[in-house]
């Protein structure tokens, strides 16, 4: 089977995996989501039997697959031609024990027959040293150990151990039960604790969406999105990567192939905007201290764009030989070498999250003075470095230019200072940030309004335009009937809409033109379509966008706005929050059901 994006995530928030449409697990990292995947058969190219965990059913013509509800939970049902069929149940243990999180390093799968009397092969192949070689194996009576590199992993299991390793098909006659977690025995008994895990799990995630406030309408959409961005967040540090994969080229045999599974400061920030706007302060919380972190490490230095979960600095890229790529598109990159560039706009976007916690009472640690001292330290560097050239949001390699939408976000830094200054009395540090604020948007409006074209530039250099400039609205820059706002719109949807979708730019880059809408950017216009007065346009963009997700409901970072074939990274953190914010925009209120 060609690879293909119809993927299903799970996880627990310390690992993941992406679950395919019959129920294989193609792509797994451990101990955690920027480890070594021992599931990577998603960019092995041919070989799909090695880095892979799936059961093959007898005969198999017909495969089905729903999460349960509320629940990062996957449920997938293969039927075979003599009307046999099993149903897989897959998840990664979460829920609290002993006073604490347990989100072990496992993956649990139980395998239920359904109907008649189906017949199986388990093909459990997992790989290691980016799919240099297959795991070597030992086993005993009930499990089985396979020697994943650095990571060695158990499987404890009730199937017959023997079949598993001889790959031979065999009759299945009741539930199995499968736990490939930490080498170490499983305590207890394997189908009582391995149900009171699939029970526990699900009770933990349908608690933990009952707390959410979601629109009334695309409630479905919307609490499939959060959970999926949850998913996205290295729970121990709170960090929240970009997307769960590696190298799924932006377009094909395009070369844009990076490395997703970092933090990025800016998409986190809209990430935990997004979780927020629908009350899941825990999300906020965990990377408000990873934030912290952050901010001590760089102590009134440079913000990187990006940081490993650990928060690491150094994030070398290099290319893994020893797969292909997804469908044999190479390379795959591991690493990512943006780490050492500027983005300034990375300034506004730790402010802004860091600023909510000098408000909000939920919290269970809001913000002091201490907390401000260094909030104002990563203040002075957005107004050291709002007119300074960077490589932008979108990080060209090649190139530097003093970019408006960082030098918004410099501007969105000192404005939300004076807001956080007044909150704490500080009198004399409101009019500093607010007489900062007003110097950076005079720049701004001197240096990056074009009066040949009537419109905001993406750039102090130069007039191109850029979809970033919709954003200007969002960060409370410009008021939605602005006119100047409304004649750059006007731009925009000329030079970078192509039908329904969005491009990031129309400009040639580091690789050339673009040939993919980029996903959040169509949500942007979305966003901007419903509060110009548009709304119904908005709403139908929104459905078509929607009619675009996978079965899971998820989106990738890019689609072909030509086919609508779904490319990049996934699931991509933008996307998703591209969905919960226009949902949020654009649903009927709940008076209307009252």
């Amino acid at each position: 089977m060609t690879a293909n994006l119809e993927l299903a995530p799970i996880g627990n928030c310390q690992v993941s995996a992406l679950v395919d449409e019959e129920g294989g697990f193609v792509w797994g990292c451990v101990p955690r989501v920027d480890g070594d995947p021992v599931f990577c058969s998603l960019l092995n190219g041919d070989e799909k039997d090695r880095g892979t965990w799936r059961f093959e059913l007898e005969g198999q013509v017909s495969a089905s697959q729903h999460y349960e509800r509320n629940s990062a939970i996957l449920k997938t049902r293969l039927e075979a031609e003599d009307g046999s069929a099993v149903e897989i149940s897959d998840f990664a243990p979460r829920y609290e024990r002993s006073g604490r999180m347990y989100r072990p390093v496992a993956f649990t799968r139980i395998v239920r027959p359904v109907a008649g009397a189906p017949r199986l092969r388990v093909v459990l192949a997992p790989m290691k040293y980016y799919g240099e070689q297959l795991a070597a194996t030992t086993n005993g009576t009930n499990h089985i150990r396979y020697l994943a590199g650095p990571q060695t992993l158990r499987l404890s299991t009730d199937a017959p151990v023997g079949y598993i390793l001889e790959g031979r098909c065999y009759r299945v006659e009741s539930d199995q039960h499968f736990f490939l977690g930490p080498d170490e025995p499983f305590v207890g008994n394997i189908r009582s604790e391995v149900r009171r895990m699939e029970a526990n799990t699900g009770k933990y995630w349908q608690h933990w969406v009952r707390g959410l406030h979601i629109p009334l309408e695309w409630q479905e959409e919307t609490i499939r999105a959060a959970i999926s961005l949850k998913l996205c967040q290295h729970e121990e540090t709170g960090a929240i990567v970009a997307a769960l994969t590696t190298s799924i080229p932006e377009a094909a045999n395009s070369q844009r192939n990076w490395d997703y599974r970092y933090c990025w400061i800016r998409d986190s920030y809209y990430t935990v905007q997004a979780l927020n706007r629908l009350g899941a302060l825990d999300v906020l919380e965990k990377y408000l201290a990873y934030l912290r972190n952050i901010v001590d490490q760089a102590r009134g230095g440079q913000i990187q764009p990006l940081y490993s979960v650990m928060g690491a600095e150094e994030l070398d890229e290099f290319e893994a030989e020893h797969l292909a790529g997804y469908r044999g598109m190479g390379p795959v990159r591991v690493g990512n070498a943006a780490y050492k560039q500027v983005q300034y706009d990375c300034y506004g976007q730790i402010v802004m999250p860091t600023a909510q916690a000098f408000f909000d009472q939920r919290l269970l640690r809001m913000a002091d003075e201490t907390d401000f001292a260094h909030l104002e330290e990563v203040g002075e560097a957005a107004w050291a470095k709002h007119d300074k050239p960077d490589a932008g949001l979108w990080e060209f390699r090649t190139r530097q230019e003093v970019h408006t939408y960082s030098a918004v976000m410099c501007w969105a830094a000192c404005d939300r200072l004076a807001n956080v200054a007044a909150t704490l009395g500080k009198g004399d540090r409101v009019v500093f940030w607010k007489q900062r604020a007003e110097k950076i948007r005079a720049t701004i409006e001197e240096k990056a309004w074009r009066e040949d074209g009537e419109h905001y530039g993406a750039s102090f250099e130069n007039g191109y335009l850029d979809a970033s400039l919709l954003q200007m609205v969002e960060l409370r820059f410009l008021k939605p009937d602005d006119e100047r706002f409304l004649k750059t719109f006007a731009a925009i949807e000329r030079d970078l809409r192509r039908g329904e979708h969005m491009l990031r730019y129309a400009a040639e880059d580091d690789f050339g033109a673009p040939e993919t809408a980029f996903n959040v950017c169509t949500f942007w216009l979305i966003e901007a379509l419903g509060l110009v007065g548009r709304r119904e346009e908005a709403r139908e963009i929104f459905e078509s966008m929607l009619s675009h997700t996978t079965r899971s409901g998820l989106l990738s970072e890019d689609l072909d706005y030509e086919t609508g074939e779904l490319w990049g990274n996934f699931p991509q953190t933008y996307s998703l929050v591209g969905i919960i914010n226009c949902a949020g925009l654009l649903s009927k209120p709940w008076s209307e059901v009252r």
